[in-house]
């Protein structure tokens, strides 16, 4: 079964997904840089699920530590990559923001 991709805010910031906004990663990073981050979060990743199978906290909090640092580096934390002052709806519930009736028009036929 194919999944549909979540929908993108008109401005490109955010992914909804139930219901939440999630950050999208820096259009400005170049392919390389994006490949290096991506690949050192996919490692991260699978290392606080070692780490938490081996019930080793101080492993788990290193590998989240590096998690969260790919993720700044993406964009996808830290601070917004836009520049035009706009505010960070980042992790917000889409009706509790801005983008709350681009989101209900979605689901309008």
């Amino acid at each position: 079964m194919t999944h549909a991709p979540p929908p993108t805010t008109p401005d490109g910031r955010y992914l909804v997904v139930e219901g939440r906004l999630w950050r999208r990663s820096n259009p400005a990073l170049g392919p390389r840089q994006r490949e290096l981050l991506v690949a050192a979060l996919m490692r991260a990743r699978a290392d606080v699920g070692r780490a938490k199978r081996a019930k080793d906290a101080a492993a788990e909090r290193n590998a989240r530590a590096r998690v969260h640092r790919a993720k700044v580096g993406l964009g996808e934390r830290g601070a917004p990559w836009w520049t035009d002052g706009a505010p960070d709806f980042n992790r917000h519930l889409v009706r509790n923001t801005p983008y709350a009736t681009w989101f209900q028009d979605l689901a309008v036929p």
